[in-house]
């Protein structure tokens, strides 16, 4: 019988008379399928279950795999598995925050060559103008510098044909 909200499912596993309706009374609830969670979480009443089919009961495709895959299990080893998945989530957890925090220092490492190009490309063109100004600054007072020795040169050339 499904439960739950749309795109969470939930499934209770329980004995129906074959003429009820899909989602009408059952007689009992022997387990639940929650597949959302990693790995999926299937809690079964093996000897409930053991005794429905010994009168008569016969389980759905899906019911048969989920108790073939969900052999009985001791307190001990139910333990033991939940243990295991808090684990392994709490290294899926270590894991993401490690990528995170590997991410956040690439950007930042990017963002900083970023600034320094900037910084280096402004540096070179305030370089390339400052020497283009000192180019042209001596350029202007030496034309002017010159032009009047030109302009002498030629006054005394025509003095030197006389």
């Amino acid at each position: 019988m499904r439960m739950g909200s749309k795109g969470k499912p939930f499934y209770r596993l329980v004995v129906k008379e074959k003429r009820s309706k899909r989602d009408g009374a059952y007689l009992e609830n022997v387990g639940t399928y929650n597949p959302m969670a990693d790995p999926a979480e299937v809690n079964l009443k093996h000897e409930r279950i053991q005794y429905w089919i010994g009168v008569g009961a016969q389980p759905t495709d899906t019911v048969k795999s989920l108790i073939k895959n969900n052999p009985v299990q001791t307190e001990e080893e139910k333990a033991a598995g939940l243990k295991a998945r808090a684990d392994k989530k709490e290294a899926d957890r270590v894991a993401r925050e490690a990528a995170k925090k590997a991410e956040a220092e690439k950007l930042e490492a990017e963002r900083v060559a970023a600034e320094k190009a900037a910084a280096d490309a402004a540096a070179a063109e305030a370089a390339v103008a400052e020497a283009a100004s000192a180019e042209a600054a001596p350029a202007e007072g030496g034309e002017a510098a010159e032009a009047p020795a030109e302009e002498a040169a030629a006054e005394e050339a025509p003095k030197a044909q006389e």
